[in-house]
């Protein structure tokens, strides 16, 4: 997973470069607290475009980096989604809390 922190636009993304499972989830956790806590952003940004499978471990990383996010003062949100993800978010409901966005950054 790569990370970015967007000073300007108080934006922290992840891009995940693997397929999130229970094995992986551990260490995207780890990686993906230490940066949210380190630069406290308005805004945090899963890029899950290189994503190709997630089983429901990847459901409870975003659902806990939500509230971790949210319980520091920002937001999360989940871009280019593939479809095999996007239909495991849209089964969870996921997407009733987490929004979509268009992931543009300057």
């Amino acid at each position: 997973m790569e990370s970015n922190f967007y000073k300007k636009d108080n934006l922290l993304v992840f891009k995940i470069t693997e397929d999130i499972d229970d094995f992986s989830v551990q260490k995207i956790r780890r990686k993906a607290d230490y940066e949210i806590e380190r630069y406290m952003p308005k805004r945090v940004v899963f890029d899950f475009d290189n994503v190709t499978f997630m089983d429901s471990a990847g459901i409870g990383l975003i659902i806990g980096r939500y509230k971790f996010a949210n319980m520091l003062g920002g937001t999360l949100e989940v871009a280019n989604l593939t479809n095999s993800v996007k239909k495991i978010f849209e089964m969870s409901g996921i997407l009733k809390l987490i929004p979509i966005t268009e992931l543009a950054v300057s």
